[in-house]
Protein backbone atom coordinates (compact mmCIF):
# COMPACT_ATOMS: atom_id res chain seq x y z
CA UNK A 1 0.00 0.00 0.00
CA UNK A 2 2.93 2.74 1.00
CA UNK A 3 3.86 1.75 -2.84
CA UNK A 4 0.79 3.05 -4.47
CA UNK A 5 0.32 6.13 -2.15
CA UNK A 6 2.53 8.44 -4.24
CA UNK A 7 0.94 7.68 -7.31
CA UNK A 8 -2.48 8.11 -5.86
CA UNK A 9 -2.19 12.13 -6.49
CA UNK A 10 -0.62 11.74 -10.12
CA UNK A 11 -3.76 9.54 -11.08
CA UNK A 12 -5.69 12.07 -9.71
CA UNK A 13 -4.48 14.84 -11.03
CA UNK A 14 -4.70 13.28 -14.79
CA UNK A 15 -8.14 12.77 -14.22
CA UNK A 16 -9.10 16.31 -13.30
CA UNK A 17 -7.66 17.51 -16.29
CA UNK A 18 -5.10 21.09 -16.72
CA UNK A 19 -8.64 23.42 -16.47
CA UNK A 20 -9.02 22.15 -13.06
CA UNK A 21 -5.90 22.52 -11.88
CA UNK A 22 -5.30 26.04 -12.76
CA UNK A 23 -8.23 26.67 -10.99
CA UNK A 24 -7.52 26.44 -7.20
CA UNK A 25 -9.65 28.48 -5.64
CA UNK A 26 -10.09 30.28 -2.36
CA UNK A 27 -12.34 27.73 -1.26
CA UNK A 28 -9.93 24.89 -1.92
CA UNK A 29 -6.93 26.33 0.28
CA UNK A 30 -10.24 26.85 3.17
CA UNK A 31 -10.35 22.77 2.85
CA UNK A 32 -6.76 22.38 2.56
CA UNK A 33 -6.19 24.18 5.87
CA UNK A 34 -9.52 22.14 7.85
CA UNK A 35 -7.54 18.67 6.39
CA UNK A 36 -4.24 19.96 7.31
CA UNK A 37 -4.19 18.55 11.03
CA UNK A 38 -5.74 15.18 9.80
CA UNK A 39 -2.58 13.31 8.93
CA UNK A 40 -4.36 9.77 8.16
CA UNK A 41 -4.66 8.52 4.63
CA UNK A 42 -8.15 8.61 5.28
CA UNK A 43 -8.46 12.26 5.35
CA UNK A 44 -5.95 13.19 3.00
CA UNK A 45 -7.63 11.49 0.21
CA UNK A 46 -11.44 12.44 1.69
CA UNK A 47 -10.26 16.37 1.00
CA UNK A 48 -8.38 15.64 -1.95
CA UNK A 49 -11.30 13.84 -3.27
CA UNK A 50 -14.37 16.80 -1.84
CA UNK A 51 -11.84 19.30 -3.98
CA UNK A 52 -12.04 17.32 -6.87
CA UNK A 53 -15.69 16.49 -6.95
CA UNK A 54 -16.62 20.14 -6.16
CA UNK A 55 -14.32 21.51 -8.69
CA UNK A 56 -15.77 18.90 -11.27
CA UNK A 57 -19.11 20.35 -10.15
CA UNK A 58 -18.77 23.50 -10.49
CA UNK A 59 -16.71 23.18 -14.00
CA UNK A 60 -20.34 21.26 -15.41
CA UNK A 61 -22.71 23.83 -13.94
CA UNK A 62 -20.66 26.98 -15.42
CA UNK A 63 -20.49 24.95 -18.65
CA UNK A 64 -24.27 23.57 -18.34
CA UNK A 65 -25.72 26.76 -17.03
CA UNK A 66 -24.75 31.05 -18.34
CA UNK A 67 -26.13 32.52 -15.31
CA UNK A 68 -23.87 30.26 -12.97
CA UNK A 69 -21.08 31.15 -15.21
CA UNK A 70 -21.75 34.48 -14.77
CA UNK A 71 -21.57 34.39 -11.26
CA UNK A 72 -18.30 31.94 -10.55
CA UNK A 73 -16.12 33.17 -13.52
CA UNK A 74 -14.37 36.37 -13.76
CA UNK A 75 -14.54 38.22 -17.31
CA UNK A 76 -12.19 40.34 -18.59
CA UNK A 77 -11.76 43.97 -18.00
CA UNK A 78 -10.42 47.20 -20.16
CA UNK A 79 -7.97 48.78 -18.22
CA UNK A 80 -6.78 51.26 -21.14
CA UNK A 81 -8.24 52.18 -24.06
CA UNK A 82 -6.97 54.03 -27.38
CA UNK A 83 -4.55 54.90 -25.25
CA UNK A 84 -6.41 56.26 -21.71
CA UNK A 85 -6.30 54.96 -18.62
CA UNK A 86 -9.88 53.88 -17.59
CA UNK A 87 -9.26 54.46 -13.88
CA UNK A 88 -13.05 53.29 -12.94
CA UNK A 89 -11.86 49.97 -14.05
CA UNK A 90 -8.49 50.23 -11.99
CA UNK A 91 -10.99 50.82 -8.88
CA UNK A 92 -13.13 48.16 -9.37
CA UNK A 93 -10.16 45.86 -9.85
CA UNK A 94 -8.43 47.10 -6.51
CA UNK A 95 -5.25 47.99 -8.71
CA UNK A 96 -3.43 50.94 -7.67
CA UNK A 97 -1.91 53.03 -10.31
CA UNK A 98 1.51 52.30 -9.34
CA UNK A 99 0.96 48.39 -9.41
CA UNK A 100 -0.73 49.39 -12.73
CA UNK A 101 2.35 50.86 -14.07
CA UNK A 102 4.96 48.64 -13.01
CA UNK A 103 2.84 45.63 -14.98
CA UNK A 104 2.75 47.88 -18.24
CA UNK A 105 6.65 48.04 -17.75
CA UNK A 106 7.21 44.45 -17.16
CA UNK A 107 5.85 44.54 -20.48
CA UNK A 108 7.63 47.29 -21.99
CA UNK A 109 4.96 49.54 -22.23
CA UNK A 110 7.12 52.98 -22.30
CA UNK A 111 4.04 55.31 -23.24
CA UNK A 112 0.58 54.36 -23.56
CA UNK A 113 0.82 56.60 -27.00
CA UNK A 114 1.69 52.99 -28.13
CA UNK A 115 -1.10 50.92 -26.19
CA UNK A 116 -4.26 50.18 -27.92
CA UNK A 117 -5.38 48.49 -25.25
CA UNK A 118 -4.36 47.11 -21.77
CA UNK A 119 -6.67 44.05 -20.44
CA UNK A 120 -7.30 42.43 -17.28
CA UNK A 121 -7.50 38.69 -18.02
CA UNK A 122 -9.83 36.30 -16.38
CA UNK A 123 -7.06 34.62 -14.53
CA UNK A 124 -5.07 37.86 -12.94
CA UNK A 125 -3.14 38.13 -16.18
CA UNK A 126 -2.54 41.45 -17.90
CA UNK A 127 -2.51 41.20 -21.87
CA UNK A 128 -1.18 44.54 -23.90
CA UNK A 129 -2.38 45.10 -27.29
CA UNK A 130 -0.59 47.53 -29.45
Amino acid sequence: MNILIPDIPLVAFRLAGKRQLAQITAFDLVVLLIISNDNSLGGGLFGATVIFLLNAGVAWLTFRFKRVERVVEHTPTVLVKAGRILRKNLRRERLSLPEFRGALRRHGVVSLKDVRYVILEEDGHISVVR
